[in-house]
């Protein structure tokens, strides 16, 4: 501690007067203490040196700047105690300030404090979001852009530069900062200049939380980021070293997030011409499983909306995918699986698209996934199914008489784990039975033991599942009511519908479906019992005065189908 003590002693007294020599000493031999162990920048702290040293910020001598901020980030770095105590000083506000006047300097001793500045700004803010904030809010971003763009021949600067800016990124509140930059331009240009990989690497870390923002999506489309990021793939393809693997991983990664912005990616589809749409596709055949990966969900980023979707479908792309999953049924690469379902399921959206893809075997092939217990796949599958068979009741027909799909799907709504996977497996119930209208389907689902699922569909939080199961349940009652009779009574069917109608929530169409089914169950004995038991016939008149005139005559007509069998 001796040299410490002498340091702060001299220090004090320095900041004091006003010889640059003696100050300078005394900062050399700090900096050497505090080199020497992290165990002196609490000390620092404790002993009151943060507030003398931030005043020898304002010295006009090079030197003492230097050694100040080589100081202050020494004492900064992954110290809370360092970090606070500088905050207090008021010392991050004036290097910033510093930075401001001094960036458009390219004198090598004046890079060389921009680079000491902006290393100490970096340790000053690293992972604390609101020292990150504070320099937001002093307009550090645009400085440090501009800084960037007349200093990038610097390799010190330039690393410093971009260190700041990977944790400022992190920070939502930055984006709109940076958005108004030309951020994009200078990241892109520094990109082409690098051959090393652990520069581009880093600029990798600065573009990805960028690129979360659609605004900075389109800037660095229009920068030319992505040829950038094919050439790296092109280059990195067939390589076997690791930093290989990790690059094609990022630069793939980085094409499909900037496809996620819906202006970024429609500039780059332009009409299913673009020559960027054209070599995505040609990722989806690769035996490189991270451009398989890519290449498909770039594919569902492309799809979404319909005229895309409808001329991907025109243009062949459901067979690659087709051969895609066909390569990964028997132990397939689950994210792979995963994607290529997500493609097929956003393509399957469009009527039109529905029965191509039907006649093209989708069906088939999704199936063989069936046995899959991989719940992100299930959950793909599940989508892919549902939004196929929507409006095509022959598709509904064949699927909904598939013994095992319908005992996988009975299994699946039993998933409490995967919320997620419950959900679809209970639509995709409903939604057979809704678009195939089918005897056949409905028996198919009554001895797969799907009744009682749908009645628990039916008490769903959410309004759409709510309905769709009402709508099934009704179809089933009016099919076959005779073979769900059993199920109905034991999934207490009757006394869910009494607690939708009294339910002042249950929005109007829940109820209007509520009350048709109620009118089907009446032709059975023990249903038509228990309906009678509950005193339906309160609850339905009150709705006669439903404000939703189709609430209010469906009330009336069930009032009157109550009376009469009662």
């Amino acid at each position: 501690m001796d040299n410490l003590t002498e340091a702060l002693q001299k220090l004090k007294l320095a900041s004091g007067d006003n010889t640059a020599h003696g100050v300078e000493i005394c900062l050399d031999c700090l900096l050497k203490a505090l080199a020497s162990t992290k165990f002196m920048r609490s000390p620092c702290v404790d002993a009151g040196l943060i507030p003398p040293l931030v005043q020898l910020l304002n010295s006009t001598d090079q030197e003492v700047l230097l050694q100040t901020g080589r100081a202050l980030g020494n004492i900064c770095y992954d110290s809370h105690e360092g970090r606070s105590a500088v905050h207090l000083a008021g010392g991050a506000q004036i290097v910033a300030e510093h930075i401001k006047s001094l960036y458009q300097n390219t004198e090598p001793e004046n890079e060389k404090l921009l680079t000491v500045f902006c290393g100490m700004l970096m340790n000053y803010s690293n992972d604390n979001d609101s020292l990150q904030a504070q320099l937001i809010n002093m307009g550090v971003i645009p400085t440090l852009v501009k800084l960037l763009g007349i200093h990038s021949h610097n390799a010190s600067l330039t690393e410093m530069c971009l260190i700041a800016f990977g944790n400022l990124a992190e920070l939502e509140s930055s984006k709109e900062q940076f958005a108004s930059t030309n951020i994009a331009e200078e990241l892109v240009r520094l990109f082409q200049k690098q051959a090393e990989h652990d520069k581009k690497e880093m600029i990798f870390e600065v573009l990805a939380p960028l690129a979360e923002n659609d605004v900075i999506k389109l800037q660095l489309v229009e920068a030319g980021l992505v040829e950038c990021l094919l050439d790296v793939v092109a280059q990195t393809v067939d390589g076997e070293r690791e930093e290989d693997i990790a690059q094609l991983k990022t630069a793939s990664d980085l094409m499909v997030l900037l496809l996620l912005g819906d202006e970024s990616m429609q500039k780059l589809f332009e009409g299913g011409k673009g020559s960027v749409f054209q070599r995505v596709l040609s990722w989806i055949p690769s035996n490189n499983h991270q451009l398989q990966l890519a290449g498909a969900l770039a594919i569902a980023n492309f799809a979404r909306n319909d005229g895309n979707c409808i001329h991907m479908v025109d243009t062949g792309i459901v067979q690659k995918l087709l051969d895609l999953l066909d390569r990964h049924v028997e132990e397939g690469n689950v994210t792979v699986q995963h994607a290529a379902l997500s493609a097929l399921r956003n393509l399957a959206i469009p009527v039109v698209n529905k029965s191509k893809m039907l006649s093209a075997g989708v069906a088939d092939v999704v199936l063989k996934f069936l046995q899959s217990e991989m719940p992100p796949v299930q959950f793909k599958l599940l989508g892919t199914l549902r939004m196929l068979i929507d409006t095509q009741a022959e598709a509904a027909d064949q699927l909904g008489t598939n013994g095992k799909l319908v005992e996988r799907l009975v299994e699946w709504c039993e998933a409490k784990d995967h919320a997620g996977v419950m959900g679809e497996s209970n639509r995709l119930l409903s939604a057979l039975i809704r678009h195939s209208k089918s005897k056949e389907v409905v028996r198919s689902v009554i001895q797969g033991g799907g009744v009682k699922h749908l009645v628990t569909m039916a008490t769903s939080e959410h309004m759409i599942m709510q309905n769709e199961a009402l709508v099934a349940l009704g179809l089933i009652a009016a099919l076959d009511l005779v073979a769900a009779e059993k199920d109905f009574v034991g999934a207490s069917l009757v006394s869910v519908l009494h607690k939708l109608l009294s339910d002042e929530r249950s929005a109007p169409e829940i109820k209007y479906n509520s009350m048709i089914l109620i009118c089907a169950l009446m032709g059975s004995e023990p249903l038509h019992k228990e309906v009678q038991s509950l005193a339906f016939i309160d609850v339905v008149s009150k709705l006669r005065a439903h404000e939703n005139k189709t609430v209010s005559h469906q009330a009336s007509l069930t009032e009157q189908r109550l009376t009469a069998q009662s």
